[in-house]
């Protein structure tokens, strides 16, 4: 397949702009659930959830750490917060790989990933015959989210290539690391040109998927930059969440926050939108509440953008620049085993 197999293809997509429902994972599943079926209902055939929509984004908390220590309160609210995430694969990623099945749609998911007693902010993709493609870790979390997430490395930077387009996730504040953009960008399948000579078609990625929980105005410069940059379509889908949306205190405290915000003070205000690849702005951004926000991607336009522009193409210049990536797991553990060999007595 080369790159304009799918130049003639249009592709309806939903960003979903919605809450968690914190500490109860069963029922922000159920909610999930919801918002899939009617998105699907609208002729979503690709549906992309906001950065840690599973799981939940811990606004506000700072589980009890100081430089040098972590409160008794702290480590309970981080025991809470272990127990509302996932393992992947588990249960949860059964039933999100059976919704995208029954739906028939590609489900781009941010969740909250427990390996162990290590968490990481995640994006799981799966297809629409119900199969589980894989996953993204979040490589930087921000600020403190150090503290509580651990780091991906790049053997979960994947680009899925799909009868729709090819589809990976960079998260949040990731999208401002201009290599891990590159990588994307450069995400290319090895192929042959017919005669059994090996090709790579630097094509990248055609849907780039922002999943985020930064509502500020300054994140629709970096999305209307990446698409320009890129040549891609960008679905940034931002979570839109009340003080309600979390649980009372004490159980939960805006620690963060000057004094206890009201049930009704706006946490996250959203943002969500969808970009092409000529910078023009599809849908959102949308900063009033819970939303499904949709677009048709005429994919015909990565082509015509690219004309002008092909990042790791004809506007490359390899022998000047040029980008390795690391794609490997890094284990902190390896174990090698060697067989014992008896000697033949004599």
């Amino acid at each position: 397949m080369g790159a304009s197999d799918l130049s003639s293809t249009v592709v309806r997509a939903t960003v979903v702009q919605a809450s968690t429902i914190f500490y109860d994972t069963p029922a922000t599943l159920d909610k999930a659930e919801r918002l899939i079926a009617e998105a699907a209902s609208y002729g979503a055939q690709i549906v992309v959830f906001p950065e840690a929509f599973i799981g939940g984004y811990p606004h506000g908390s700072t589980f009890g750490i100081t430089l040098g220590n972590r409160t008794a309160k702290g480590k309970e609210e981080f025991r809470r917060y272990h127990a509302s995430a996932i393992d992947v694969p588990g249960p949860e990623v059964d039933r999100l790989a059976a919704l995208a099945g029954k739906y028939k749609i590609y489900l781009v998911m941010g969740a909250v990933e427990r390996s162990g007693y290590t968490l990481y902010c995640s994006v799981l993709f799966f297809d629409s015959q119900g199969q589980y493609m894989g996953k993204h870790r979040k490589l930087m979390p921000t600020g403190l989210e150090r503290a509580i997430w651990g780091f991906g490395d790049g053997s979960t930077i994947p680009v899925y290539e799909t009868p729709i387009g090819k589809i990976g996730a960079v998260i949040c504040w990731e999208n401002r690391m201009p290599l891990l953009r590159t990588a994307m960008y450069g995400k290319g399948s090895l192929e042959t040109d017919g005669r059994d000579v090996e090709k790579h078609y630097y094509v990248g990625i055609e849907i780039y998927c922002a999943p985020t929980v930064y509502d500020r105005k300054d994140w629709q410069a970096s999305m209307t930059h990446i698409a320009l940059e890129g040549g891609c379509f960008v679905l940034s889908a931002s979570q839109f969440c009340r003080r309600k949306d979390y649980p009372p205190p004490p159980d939960y405290v805006f620690v963060a926050a000057a004094e206890e915000p009201s049930t009704d003070t706006v946490v996250c205000a959203g943002g969500s939108v969808i970009i092409s690849p000529s910078g023009q702005v599809l849908a959102g951004p949308n900063y009033e509440g819970e939303a499904l926000i949709s677009a048709d991607l005429d994919l015909g336009e990565i082509v015509r953008a690219k004309f002008a522009f092909d990042v790791v193409g004809h506007y490359s210049r390899p022998e000047v620049l040029s980008l390795t990536v690391k794609d490997h797991p890094q284990d902190p553990v390896s174990f090698t085993s060697t067989a014992r060999t008896e000697s033949t007595p004599k």
